[in-house]
C-alpha cells in the first residue's frame, strides 16, 4: 500500500469518527434494518452442517432448538418444548411440544417434524460436523402430535444441552423437500425463529426479515442486515460512519480508546473460545512428538498478547478452557517459550536444520488472527522452521479443514474451538477423540491415542460428576505432553456497537446476544 492510500484511509476514519462522536443525543432515528458487520461469511446455512459460533449466531435468528440451553449456560429452558421427562434410566426423553407454532413456511411444528430433524442428524447423506454428540440416539417415535419420544442406545447425560443447540433446530420437511440441494445456501421457509431468511448475497450479505407471526415476543427491528466484512479497520469504520450498527472483534488496539468512546460501547466478556494451531500429527516432521513439542517451546505467547491482541486473552494452559466443567490446569504458565529448548528437540528428532512447512490462516475470523499468524511465523523462523504463509475466505477454509487424510492440505493452520455447552467434552471430544477425523468431524489434527480414546469414551458414560472430573484430569494431561496443537490463548469475545443500539449482551459461547435489542 502507498503512503499516499494510507493518508488516505486514516483521513476518512478520522472524518467519519469526529462525525460520527459530534452527532447531537437523539440525533439518530430507530433504524428500519439493523446493520451488524461480521468478520466471515457462511459457509453453510443448513443448521446441521455448523462449525462456526459466528454462523451459528446468524442462523439462530431464524432456527430454534426443542429447548435453550445456550441463553444461561448451565440452565435449560423450554423454546420449541414447554416441557421434557426423562426415565430413571436415563434412556428416554419424552418432549412435549408448544402448541400452536409454526414454521416460516406455515406448517405445523409437530412431532413428525421433530422426528424428521433429529433423524436428520444421524443421516450419514446429510453433513454434521458434530454427529458424534447425537450417536446416543437409537430412534425417535412420534407419541402424538404434540409429544415425541427420543430413546438412547446408553446413558449420555451431555445429550439434553446437546439438544439445546443450533445443530439440534427443528426444521420444516416440506421446506427441506422444496429446496432439495439448495437448502444449504437458501432455506426458504424453514426456520420458526423470530427472524426469516430472505437472502444471502454471497460474499457479501445476509438478510433476514421480521417473522411477524412469532409465536414469541416480537423483535423491534424489521430486518437484520449481516454485512461479511474480513478486514477488522472496515467494520470499525463502518461502525464509526453510522454504516453500521454493531460491530464484531474491531482492531484490537481501538478496544481501549473506544471504551472510552461517549457514542460507542464496547460489549465485552470471557469466553470459552481457544485459539491454536493445528498440528497434523500425520504429516512429515511433526509425525513425531518432539517437534510438535518444540513448536510449542517456539511461540511466546505473552509477548504476541501483549502486542498484538493488547491482552484480550490469557496464555492457555489446558487443551479444555477455564470457563468449561472439568477443566484442569496441566500448566498454569501455558508452554514456556524456551527457543533454546525448542531448537534442541527438534535436533533430537532429527531436523537440527528446521524444515519448511505449510501456515495457513484465516482473516477477520478471530481477533488479529492474521496478523498475530505473521507473528508466529517469525518466531518459528528464529529455531530453523520456514512457516510459508497464506490465507483464504471463510467457507474455502472450512472446506480445506474438513478434507479427509488422504487427500488434506492441511500441515499447520490458525483454528479456534469454542463450544455452546460449557463441558469438557465439548472440548475434548470433538478435538482428540480418532472419530473426531475430518470429514467426520472437525478434529484436523488427526490425532490419535487409544487411551485418550478410551477416556474421553468413558467420560461420556460417567453420571457422577466427580467421577468425570477425574476422567477428564488425565485426558487433558495426556493430550497436553502429547500437543497435537500449538497451544496459545484463550480468547476474550467483544463487539461494538452506536450508543443507542441497547440490550446487548455478550455469552460465555462466544456469541452475542442481539435479537431483542433496542433503540434508545
Amino acid at each position: 500500500m502507498t503512503r499516499s492510500c494510507r493518508t488516505g484511509i486514516v483521513v476518512i476514519l478520522a472524518v467519519a469518527l469526529l462525525a460520527f462522536q459530534h452527532l447531537p443525543v437523539g440525533a439518530q432515528a430507530a433504524p428500519r434494518q439493523l446493520r451488524i458487520a461480521v468478520g466471515i461469511d457462511a459457509d453453510t446455512l443448513d443448521p446441521a452442517s455448523q462449525t462456526t459460533t459466528t454462523v451459528i449466531n446468524m442462523i439462530d435468528y431464524f432456527y430454534e432448538p426443542l429447548i435453550d440451553a445456550e441463553y444461561s449456560p448451565g440452565e435449560i429452558r423450554p423454546k420449541l418444548a414447554t416441557r421434557w421427562q426423562v426415565s430413571a434410566d436415563g434412556l428416554s426423553y419424552t418432549f412435549t411440544l408448544r402448541p400452536g407454532v409454526r414454521f416460516h413456511d406455515g406448517t405445523a411444528v409437530d412431532a413428525a417434524a421433530v422426528k424428521f430433524s433429529l433423524e436428520r442428524l444421524l443421516d450419514p447423506r446429510v453433513r454434521v460436523p458434530s454427529r458424534q454428540n447425537y450417536a446416543s440416539i437409537r430412534s425417535v417415535e412420534v407419541i402424538n402430535d404434540l409429544t415425541v419420544r427420543v430413546q438412547l442406545k446408553e446413558v449420555f447425560p451431555l445429550l439434553l444441552a446437546n439438544l439445546g443447540g443450533a445443530t439440534a433446530a427443528i426444521i420444516s420437511p416440506a421446506a427441506v423437500a422444496r429446496a432439495a440441494d439448495r437448502f444449504s445456501v437458501a432455506p426458504v421457509g424453514a426456520g420458526t425463529g423470530p427472524y426469516m431468511f430472505k437472502e444471502w448475497r454471497r460474499g457479501d450479505s445476509i438478510l433476514i426479515e421480521r417473522n411477524s407471526n412469532y409465536w414469541g415476543s416480537k423483535p423491534v427491528f424489521e430486518e437484520v442486515l449481516f454485512r461479511v466484512v474480513p478486514d477488522a479497520g472496515t467494520r470499525l469504520a463502518q461502525l464509526l460512519a453510522g454504516d453500521a450498527h454493531m460491530a464484531m472483534l474491531p482492531p484490537a488496539p481501538d478496544v481501549k480508546g473506544l471504551r472510552q468512546n461517549p457514542r460507542v460501547t464496547v460489549v465485552e466478556a470471557p469466553t470459552d473460545r481457544t485459539i491454536f494451531l493445528v498440528l497434523n500429527t500425520q504429516w512429515g516432521p511433526l509425525k513425531d512428538v518432539r517437534v510438535r513439542q518444540a513448536l510449542n517451546y517456539a511461540i511466546n505467547k505473552k509477548a504476541i498478547l501483549s502486542s498484538i491482541l493488547f491482552d484480550l486473552g490469557t496464555v492457555a494452559i489446558s487443551p479444555c478452557p477455564p470457563l468449561m466443567f472439568g477443566h484442569q490446569a496441566v500448566a498454569p504458565g501455558g508452554w514456556p517459550y524456551n527457543p533454546v529448548k525448542a531448537k534442541q528437540l527438534l535436533a533430537e528428532a532429527g531436523y537440527p536444520n528446521g524444515f519448511e512447512v505449510s501456515f495457513l490462516t484465516p482473516t477477520g475470523r478471530y481477533i488479529g488472527d492474521f496478523q498475530f499468524a505473521q507473528a508466529v511465523a517469525a518466531q518459528l523462523q528464529n529455531v530453523g522452521i520456514r512457516a510459508n504463509m497464506r490465507t483464504m475466505d471463510w467457507p474455502t477454509y472450512v472446506g480445506t479443514i474438513l478434507a479427509p487424510l488422504e487427500r488434506t492440505t492441511v500441515q499447520m493452520i490458525v483454528l479456534g474451538w469454542a463450544w455452546p455447552v460449557l463441558d469438557c467434552d465439548g472440548a475434548l471430544f470433538g478435538q482428540f477423540h480418532s472419530s473426531s477425523h475430518p470429514p467426520a468431524g472437525l478434529g484436523p489434527a488427526f490425532y490419535k491415542n487409544d487411551r485418550v480414546d478410551r477416556l474421553l469414551e468413558e467420560a461420556r458414560r460417567i453420571v457422577d460428576p466427580q467421577r468425570r472430573r477425574t476422567v477428564y484430569r488425565e485426558a487433558q494431561q495426556m493430550i497436553w505432553n502429547d500437543a497435537p496443537w500449538v497451544f496459545l490463548w484463550t480468547q476474550k469475545w467483544y463487539v461494538a456497537t452506536v450508543k443507542n443500539l441497547e440490550g446487548v449482551r455478550v455469552l460465555p459461547i462466544e456469541k452475542w446476544d442481539a435479537i431483542y435489542a433496542t433503540w434508545k
